[in-house]
């Protein structure tokens, strides 16, 4: 489970992130939705443990910073971080190796293989385009098998097989009880599986929607509502 209270980013006066609060359940897809600059990645960062915030978060009920919360969280980051002279498999050599993965190989292989990257073992980092560097950032975040996984618009850059396969990888870690928190400007990639989207707007939660929750605006007519600043939206 992931719990956010009163979270809170400042750079300078500026507001980042304002006071916000909200929890993903064990086997919960939420979906951060907003536009470019509404605060998505700032929190995405707060929650890995990669800026200092005010507020509380808590991942499987240990504090963020801590070790135990890192051991079970995986993180998607927009742009793929990965290192230009180790290979593909070399980076998940890095992450077995990391998290002391005993039983690790064989779970290796199936997600090389899932996303297509089974003959691109030995490929550098650098040799590799940004939708395969994607790819490989995915197989690193899930090889630990994390029980809380994040992903900062995870489907930029992927081919359409690849966007695929990982709405079903989403669904699978849904299956096996996950939270998975997924932000993302684009609507249309999250309309057939998320259990609760949480529209941001100036650094704030403007507005929640639940999957099959009755309301007489779609996603997509309440998303521009609020973005666009419509009465609708200011309501």
């Amino acid at each position: 489970m992931l719990n956010l209270t009163h979270v809170t980013k400042r750079y300078g006066r500026f507001e980042a992130c304002s006071d916000v609060s909200f929890a993903v359940e064990d086997g919960q897809i939420a979906v951060l939705l907003g536009p470019n600059g509404a605060g998505k990645s700032t929190l995405i960062k707060c929650i890995s443990g990669l800026l200092r915030f005010q507020g509380h978060i808590e991942i499987c009920g240990a504090d963020n910073k801590s070790l135990e919360a890192k051991r079970v969280l995986g993180y998607v980051p927009e742009m793929p971080a990965i290192y230009d002279m180790l290979t593909v498999g070399e980076h998940l050599e890095f992450i077995r190796r990391a998290y002391r993965l005993s039983d690790g190989k064989e779970y290796e292989e199936a997600l090389l293989e899932r996303f297509e990257l089974t003959d691109k073992r030995n490929k550098l980092g650098k040799e590799l385009s940004k939708g395969m560097q994607q790819k490989v950032s995915i197989c690193c975040a899930l090889l630990p098998r994390p029980k809380v996984v994040i992903f900062d618009e995870p489907m930029v850059g992927l081919d359409p097989h690849a966007i695929r396969q990982l709405k079903d990888t989403f669904h699978q870690l849904r299956q096996e009880g996950c939270s998975v928190l997924i932000s993302t400007h684009m609507i249309d990639s999250v309309e057939d599986y998320w259990d609760v989207c949480h529209i941001m707007m100036r650094g704030q939660v403007a507005a929640t929607r639940r999957s099959g929750e009755t309301a007489e605006q779609s996603l997509e007519e309440l998303f521009f509502s609020i973005t666009e600043g419509t009465e609708e939206g200011k309501a």
